[in-house]
């Protein structure tokens, strides 16, 4: 999942009270984590880590994150490969 704003999520943490520590606790992952989402270092998280972010502020996640889809045809064949016939 894709963070939709730094802003948003600073903000969401600063109305709700919590601190990079509390919400790491919250959502299962580390302060630093937080942190680097908050500063815009970091932009992805899994979505089960961004649904637990999403609850522990209680909004609801679309608010905060984007699923990020592949471009691609969704096979996973390596480049060279062959196909057996």
């Amino acid at each position: 999942m894709r963070l939709t704003s730094q802003d948003t999520l600073r903000a969401l943490m600063k109305q709700r009270g919590f601190s990079m520590a509390r919400l790491g606790r919250y959502a299962g992952c580390s302060k630093s984590f937080i942190g680097h989402l908050c500063l815009g270092t970091k932009k992805t998280c899994t979505s089960q880590l961004g649904e637990r972010i999403a609850e522990a502020l209680e909004v609801p996640v679309e608010l905060l994150f984007v699923l990020e889809t592949s471009a691609g045809s969704g096979s996973n064949i390596r480049k060279g490969a062959t196909v057996a016939a």
